[in-house]
């Protein structure tokens, strides 16, 4: 499970889609574009949704759990490109199209959400406690 950390906010995605978002995210900003990314909350944070407005100026860390880069989809990065792109921003989908639901919170500097959410072929999801800290 990896993650995103921005101004504040700590994001885990699964290292998958952690590896598209960040070519969509990387590409994004070094042209100089801000835009909303949006995603699905989980249900541990309540089934809603949630958005950040990336902007090249807020320093942003991906972290990837794994050691090994997963296999790019082509077409896949296509649609999150395009979403990227459009008036909606960067909506966080699975492969597939569905929304892919995410675990985020605002922790204090330094500091990592405790709690692992991974998903699972139902598009559910289970959380898995780990001291992170």
């Amino acid at each position: 499970m990896g993650s995103i950390t921005y101004d504040g906010l700590f994001i885990e995605i699964e290292d998958r889609t952690l590896a598209h978002l960040q070519i969509v995210i990387v590409n994004k900003l070094r042209r100089g574009d801000g835009f909303l990314m949006s995603w699905k909350d989980s249900p541990l944070v309540g089934n809603g949704r949630s958005g950040i407005w990336l902007d090249r100026t807020i320093p942003l860390h991906f972290k990837f759990e794994g050691s090994r880069v997963p296999v790019i989809n082509e077409e896949w990065l296509k649609e999150l490109v395009a979403s990227a792109d459009s008036s909606r921003g960067l909506i966080v989908t699975k492969e597939t199209g569905a929304l892919q639901p995410i675990q985020n919170s605002v922790v204090p500097s330094g500091k990592r959400h405790p709690t692992i959410v991974e998903p699972v072929p139902d598009e559910s999801t289970i959380a898995i406690p780990h001291d992170r800290l």
